[in-house]
């Protein structure tokens, strides 16, 4: 006889599978049979409940950033499910994937005037890139199992919505997921062609930069290689600092108004940009308009997509960055190197003239002072948005075996206290801190609650930005 078991135990073998052990939610009572699943199988994934469903889709989509495996979540029909909108659009955004679970009213309850019932499905269709309603009990555990493989194929957010009493209901326990079939995509090698022309291009210039995003992460020696080589200053997008040591010496930061002087300046002067696995959306604005572009992307599409190419080189980060360094020649030195290699000294010996400043209100540089010193080098910093954001830019001495998350290009407030609850779950081991203006912080406060239910030991650290703020009667 076929051994039996509920829907939403099902659904959680299937999550289990794909080597999840953790999920964010609220309870509610259209989730009552995830709730019982997430008991029988306490002893295989922890359940980690925030005291907001925002929280939890933003700890979700931290998950992936954190660690680069979905990250999942769940909310309960009606108002539970709509909270979660915000978190997932994160994800969305900034491409990351997150499995979103949304509790519906009893299907005989569907579609009529019932308590919490609302037409769910719509609601996502602008965040998820699969967006499915379950239509039969039997089918829940092969609907999560593809959510999760479009996820991970799309880098982006699946929603699955389960009426309750599917979740209850006995179902064959003979579903088989397909998490062990997965491949990682072999690495696009570049067209020699391409390469050549790309060095010839790098050789004449008298000013090339190295502008590199999130897309060569994997490729930090690559990027110093080819930079000593060919005299390159590296500039990062926001998003990619720590891709790189802060006190390398080649590296000028990022560009922009979140940026430092140096990364700024040296955006401004070049003649040739390498732009390496970036897709900043203000990143022709940031640059000398005369520059000429050599690109480089894993995707067509980002091809030429924020700035025209001069050469378009379709291929993976790494591998390509390997094959310039082999093709070309070494370059002496030039002067927009050698300028922007003393123009960081100069911009580095300034910060650090404010450590120890006792100016009142506090600056942000002696309180960046004892996060350089103080922080090892396997911490975590969740930095929420706006001028906490600019400051962290500036003033902390990133390291590559760090690591830290912020809501990227969706740039929502209250992201600090989830994204810290997030690596401590991850990495229980290592040092956590969050980071956020007074606003941002008491947009998702009570989430300290969680981090004290859990015993999470963070580091939770909030700047008044009552300064930058004013109204005036007139």
């Amino acid at each position: 006889m076929v051994q039996t078991i509920s829907g939403s135990d099902a659904v959680l073998k299937v999550i289990e599978s794909w080597g999840v052990d953790h999920i964010y939610g609220y309870p509610g009572g259209s989730y009552d049979s995830g709730m019982n699943a997430l008991y029988n199988q306490k002893d295989k994934i922890k359940f980690i409940q925030v005291r907001h469903e925002e929280a939890g889709a933003l700890a979700a989509s931290a998950d992936a950033k954190h660690s680069g495996k979905i990250g999942v979540c769940f909310g309960s029909a009606g108002p539970g499910a709509i909270h979660l909108l915000n978190g997932l659009y994160d994800a969305k955004i900034d491409r990351v994937p997150v499995l979103a679970m949304v509790a519906q009213v009893p299907s005989t309850n569907m579609n009529i005037d019932f308590f919490q019932a609302m037409n769910e499905e719509p609601a996502f269709n602008d965040v998820a890139i699969f967006n499915r309603t379950v239509m039969t009990a039997k089918s829940l555990p092969k609907v999560i199992d593809e959510a999760i493989q479009q996820a991970y194929e799309k880098r982006g957010v699946a929603v699955v919505t389960i009426p309750k009493d599917f979740g209850w209901a006995q179902i064959p326990d003979t579903y088989v997921s397909n998490a062990n079939t997965q491949i990682e995509p072999y690495a696009i090698e570049p067209d020699p062609v391409k390469i050549d022309q790309a060095v010839k291009m790098i050789q004449a210039a008298k000013g090339p930069v190295i502008y590199f995003g999130l897309g060569a992460k994997h490729a930090r020696k690559q990027l110093m290689k080819v930079s000593e080589k060919f005299k390159m200053p590296l500039i990062s997008s926001v998003l990619a600092k720590g891709v790189l040591d802060e006190d390398y010496p080649a590296y000028m930061g990022s560009t922009g108004r979140v940026a430092p002087k140096p990364g700024v300046e040296a955006a401004m002067a070049a003649d040739l940009i390498l732009w390496v696995g970036n897709d900043v959306p203000f990143a022709s604005m940031l640059f000398n308009p005369k520059a000429k572009v050599i690109q480089i992307d894993i995707e067509s599409t980002k091809l030429g997509k924020r700035h025209h190419d001069d050469i378009a080189i379709l291929a993976d980060a790494k591998e390509a960055l390997k094959a310039l360094y082999k093709a070309g020649k070494e370059r002496a030195n030039t002067p927009l190197y050698d300028a922007c290699l003393a123009n960081k000294k100069n911009w580095t010996d300034w910060q650090d003239s404010f450590k120890d400043s006792t100016e009142s209100p506090v600056r942000p540089e002696p309180i960046f002072d004892v996060l350089n010193k103080e922080a090892s080098d396997k911490a975590v910093f969740a930095v929420d948005v706006g001028n906490t954001n600019i400051n962290f830019e500036r003033l902390i001495n990133i390291k590559h075996t760090q690591k830290w998350t912020t809501s990227g290009k969706y740039a929502t407030m209250g992201w600090s206290l989830p994204a810290a609850i997030s690596a401590k779950v991850l990495y229980p081991d290592r040092d956590v801190y969050s980071l956020s203006g007074d606003g941002a912080f008491a947009m998702l406060s009570e989430e300290m609650l969680t981090q004290y239910k859990y015993k999470l030991h963070i580091v939770n650290i909030v700047f008044s930005m009552k300064p930058s703020v004013s109204l005036e009667k007139t």
